[in-house]
């Protein structure tokens, strides 16, 4: 299986439960949470897009392609994936699958990409998704880019949102990681949350 795997980063929350604004461009440790996904996948994936609605020159100083979702009134990470699904398709397509992850996740695992990947081949799995204390993560996966019309169908045709839903059509590999000494996929959805990711931000030593 090919290791090419770009990754994308889904930012298009509208971060409600924070007053509104992008939640990854919030700060860590007078880091954004945003750098910090970067720092983490850039080294695990072959290039990284950023999906993302509105005037992308906000996110211009990471220097990463920005996609909006092509299918309208469909908001939700389903619709970022086949974003960048289609983006793959018609720029990079030498590439087979695609990392999918949160862009408000700052302390993903280091071994994401190789670990997801090895559970799809050992399982001849068609999807990949990610799991920890108990609860699956399905907006943290790998993705088949020979999946993305069948996905539009689903989102357009269907009218499906819910990823697990639509995940439970396939051969699915589910990876669980440790949540010591803190889960690797807690985001922050609010203010709170801000406060305790400084904490972990130095258990996880960055």
């Amino acid at each position: 299986m090919t290791t090419r795997i770009p990754g994308v980063l889904l930012a298009g929350g509208l971060a409600r439960r924070m007053g509104g604004g992008d939640k990854p461009m919030r700060t860590i440790g007078g880091r954004t949470i945003l750098d910090r996904v970067i720092a983490r996948l850039a080294p695990q994936c072959d290039g990284l897009i950023l999906n993302a609605n509105g005037d992308p020159a906000r996110f211009a100083a990471f220097g990463l392609p920005v996609v909006a979702d092509g299918v309208a009134d469909f908001p939700g990470p389903l619709a970022g994936i086949l974003a960048a699904l289609d983006w793959v398709a018609a720029n990079r397509p030498d590439v087979k699958l695609i990392l999918s992850a949160a862009a408000d996740c700052p302390f993903l695992p280091r071994d994401l990409v190789s670990r997801l990947r090895g559970a799809l081949e050992a399982e001849n799995a068609e999807l990949a998704v990610a799991a920890s204390d108990g609860q699956s993560h399905p907006v943290i996966g790998l993705w088949s880019v020979n999946l993305r019309e069948e996905l539009r169908h689903a989102l357009v045709v269907e009218g499906i949102r819910k990823i697990d839903r639509w995940t439970a059509r396939y051969r699915l590999a589910t990876v669980t990681w440790s949540v010591e000494p803190l889960d690797p996929f807690f985001n922050a959805n609010t203010v709170d949350d801000i406060a305790e990711a400084e904490r972990l931000a130095a258990l996880d030593g960055r």
